[in-house]
């Protein structure tokens, strides 16, 4: 038996996961949660065996989220799953502290597979993706640029992306609007682009919003 919680903001979403894992782990409990704040309530009052994190949550990002709950229970594996493709976002999401990164679009059969070898203490990664890190570990050249990004400057990158004012991106990661206008100029200094339209044309293409 195991005590497993599912974050995503989409009840319908979170009621297919729910019970694709309860015919898989027969008398496990499953908790859900809709967005950041509860996810995180959640974990500092109950003792999980697994997290499963939607990167795209409302507000404070899931990377941010997974952040958190790594600095608050280092040992609680987390498994990411997202509409990115993987090769957009999993080595990211690894270097977080996931324990495994899944597309959205896999079969059922793929999540139980991930979640179960997470649970047994392993971590999760396609082949695609696991192809991607043989990749990133022999060599750095060739990269996209906004894998030369930090963390936070790849949260604001995407926040523009979406449209979002720098007033909004400094509410919602809770920085100073002086703090969001730094990272803005330091992406656009990385990325060698000098306007939001530029960046925003830039992460649809690559697929980093949606």
């Amino acid at each position: 038996m195991h005590s497993v919680l599912i974050v995503d903001d989409h009840a319908v979403v979170r009621r297919g996961l729910k019970q694709i894992l309860a015919d898989a782990l027969v008398g496990s409990t499953i908790d859900e949660a809709g967005n950041a704040e509860e996810a995180l309530g959640k974990v500092l009052k109950k003792s999980y065996d697994l997290v499963v994190l939607d990167i795209s949550l409302p507000g404070r990002s899931g990377l941010e989220v997974l952040r958190d709950i790594k600095y608050q229970q280092p040992g609680l594996p987390v498994l990411v799953l997202s509409v990115h493709p993987e090769d957009q976002m999993g080595i990211r999401i690894l270097k977080a502290g996931a324990s495994g990164y899944l597309n959205k679009d896999s079969a059922p059969e793929d999540l139980v597979k991930a979640v179960t070898k997470v649970l047994e203490g392993g971590r999760y990664v396609s082949p695609t993706l696991a192809e991607r890190l043989v990749l990133d570990i022999q060599t750095d050249s060739g990269k996209p640029p906004h894998e030369t990004l930090s963390d936070r400057e790849f949260e604001v990158l995407c926040a523009i992306a979406r449209g979002k004012a720098v007033s909004e991106i400094a509410r919602d990661l809770s920085l100073s609007v002086k703090t969001v206008s730094t990272y803005r100029t330091r992406i656009l200094e990385k990325m060698q682009m000098k306007t939001n339209a530029e960046l925003t044309h830039y992460a649809v293409r690559q697929g980093l919003v949606d």
